[in-house]
């Protein structure tokens, strides 16, 4: 229990709170943490008692209030040292990875990538649990710093954390119908896509896309915005027009869709890292270190 100047805070109570959050309601969180319903409402209200004001906005909708976004971060950062500090002790007792490890990383990363990191975490480091977190290019070191994971696949951080790898890097290609006239070439320059509606995703690599255009001289005009990879694919698929994508989303194509190169060429960087201004967990650079091997090109 922490008290500073009367305020009483257990490590249980900020458990609760992120995860009715997180579960977005109490039966969840009750549920995730395998503790009572009772009992998670009686955690959240000695909190809320300490802090003198309330956390969560009760409602068919849990969310924060102001204060509760404030501590949030706290708490989510607190919870995140302490699972360092717990797989420290237990690498110095047994000299094992254990514990839970929470890593973020992209959809396109998460699908190609991500999961033969997986296999080889597994297979090296099998008291470990990994749980994978999907998020969009600008959440994930977001999420990092703020505690909500301990380590994640970050695209093109500037500058680099200290202690993080180079795991990937691919380029940005266009994904057209095989029956595109262009869809034969080896490479097509952007500017012959003009007459294509663009279709575009606003979940992370818009950015990169606009600067690659820019590159080439060509105005950036999309003509429609959507933001998960899988309905733009589908939009694709019934010729609505281009897209594109990353060339590690080649696996989520279809039969009908081909992937072309693009020129000007543009590339990312898909970098695995603990946080920048805390220590990592000992875990993570247990799997900084196997995954150091595994640098690929797509």
């Amino acid at each position: 229990m922490s008290k500073i100047d009367g305020l009483s805070i257990t490590l249980r109570q900020l458990t609760v709170f992120v995860a009715v959050i997180d579960q977005s309601g109490f039966g969840a969180a009750a549920d995730h943490l395998h503790m009572s319903q009772s009992a998670v409402s009686h955690a959240l209200a000695a909190l809320e008692r300490s802090v003198g004001l309330p956390l969560i906005i009760r409602g068919p909708q849990i969310a924060a209030t102001p204060l509760g976004e404030a501590v949030l971060l706290h708490a989510r950062s607190v919870l995140a040292s302490l699972r360092a500090l717990e797989a420290t002790v237990d690498l110095h007792l047994t000299g094992a990875a254990t514990g839970t490890v929470r890593l973020a990383a992209a959809p396109t990363a998460s699908r190609r990538l991500v999961p033969a990191l997986l296999r080889r975490w597994r297979a090296e480091l099998p008291g470990l649990d990994i749980r994978l977190f999907e998020g969009d290019d600008d959440e994930l070191e977001l999420w990092l710093e703020s505690g909500i994971v301990d380590a994640a696949v970050l695209i093109d951080p500037d500058p680099s954390p200290e202690g993080s790898v180079v795991l990937a890097r691919d380029d940005f290609r266009v994904v057209m119908r095989s029956d595109h006239p262009l869809a034969g070439l080896k490479r097509v320059m952007l500017a012959s896509l003009q007459d294509d509606p663009l279709l575009s995703s606003s979940s992370g690599s818009e950015p990169k896309i606009a600067a690659l255009h820019k590159l080439a001289g060509v105005p950036y005009q999309p003509a429609q915005r959507v933001h998960e990879c899988t309905t733009l694919i589908g939009m694709v698929e019934a010729d609505l027009g281009v897209a594109i994508l990353p060339s590690l989303a080649d696996s989520m194509l279809t039969k009908d869709l081909v992937m072309v190169e693009l020129e000007p060429r543009l590339e990312r960087t898909l970098v695995f890292s603990g946080p920048r201004d805390r220590p990592w967990n000992p875990s993570v650079e247990r799997m900084r270190d196997i995954a150091a091997g595994a640098q690929m090109h797509f």
